[in-house]
């Protein structure tokens, strides 16, 4: 099989995306990594002498034997980079949020059917041990109908984190909680759950000073009748993040480890029967579930698959758009106290741009 050729665009969560490379390096090589200064790479690679440095991305996408862009740039450069990268006949990985409104996304698209390179957006969190497991329940039928579902994002972000000054403004981070800390459990759960149908939103800034929102709480209503609500807030006292899912013949949640507040698939789940199951056949099916690369060595793994023509569970471009369409209609509820219903039409105020200033 073919080994890819990455060039990852940006040092910071480009870090973590340098790391996971390794342990997929069978089927992927780190063939350059481009950032503002040289120090900043410096970092990342310590005495790796085979990947190549580069300050200058138009630089990198001349390069021929690279196969895909991973751009791991604040939000408000997204939509260039990936639109750049794909004119250069590139295929894109690219981190959450993909871009900043429904309109960009669907240009995303019209340019990937063009070019013939396909966008793979960044949600890490589907990969891991417990979201196998509960997926398997799922497809045995122990499971059964949904019901209800409850999510906590509860994180930690002080004044430090707000000191880089792109970070908690509309033009630069595009949004706050919603979009930048809560966007990868609401992702989650359409994975589980199916499609969202209607969406009650209130959003406030009650942590820090700053212009975008930084606690929530969503009533959502799945197309499948599953109820759920999210709790998300960024002045908790440590990161935590927990998922319950209530099935009729199942509940199941994680464990919601201050350790794994970014990778819940890979914390320790449990999973109990409801009569007229028994625990013994949830056992049974769990003994099954095999072990597989979980965070973004999974999701790049499924990267790999995808393009070699294998079965595969990657990203897709509609699953990054369901998000923003979730986001949209988010923001949209917030703004107007009122019930969002999904799918969002083209002439929705916020399908154009959900930032304030526009």
């Amino acid at each position: 099989m073919k080994k890819y050729q990455v060039a990852i665009i940006g040092t910071n969560i480009g870090a973590k995306h340098f790391e996971d490379f390794k342990k997929v390096s069978d089927r992927f090589n780190v063939h350059t990594i481009c950032g503002l200064t040289r120090d900043s790479i410096d970092k990342i690679l310590h005495s790796n002498t085979e990947t190549e440095v580069s300050l200058n991305f138009d630089d990198v996408l001349k390069v021929k034997e690279i196969d895909i862009i991973d751009i791991c740039l604040p939000p408000h450069l997204h939509f260039s980079a990936c639109k750049k990268a794909l004119e250069a006949g590139k295929h894109v990985i690219c981190e959450k949020p993909l871009v900043s409104s429904l309109k960009e996304i669907d240009e995303l698209e019209r340019i990937s059917k063009k070019t013939g390179k396909i966008i793979f957006p960044v949600f890490q969190y589907r990969y891991g041990l417990g979201f196998s497991k509960l997926k398997a329940l799922i497809k045995s039928g122990l499971a059964g109908k949904p019901l209800v579902a409850s999510l906590e994002t509860h994180w930690n972000r002080s004044k430090d984190y707000y000191s880089k000054p792109w970070r908690g403004t509309w033009e630069g981070e595009q949004g706050g909680a919603i979009l930048s800390h809560s966007i990868h459990i609401h992702d989650l759960v359409s994975m589980i759950l199916g499609p969202v149908s209607n969406i009650f939103a209130k959003l406030t800034t009650r942590v820090n000073d700053i212009e975008v929102e930084d606690c929530a709480a969503l009533s959502i209503e799945m197309e499948n009748g599953t109820l759920v609500t999210s709790s998300i807030t960024l002045g908790a006292a440590n990161d935590t993040s927990r998922l319950r899912f209530c099935f009729e013949g199942l509940t199941a949640e994680s464990g919601a480890s201050p350790e794994k507040p970014y990778n819940p698939a890979d914390d320790n789940w449990t999973f109990l029967a409801r009569a007229p199951y028994t625990q013994h056949n949830i056992n049974n099916i769990l003994s099954e579930v095999k072990h597989s690369k979980s965070w973004y060595a999974g999701m790049f793994n499924e990267i790999a698959n995808k393009l070699d023509g294998l079965d595969s569970d990657e990203v897709t471009l509609i699953d990054a758009r369901k998000s923003l369409e979730f986001v949209t209609a988010v923001y949209n509820s917030s703004r107007n106290n009122t019930v969002v219903s999904l799918p969002i039409k083209k002439n929705n105020p916020l399908y154009n741009s959900w930032l304030l200033n526009n």
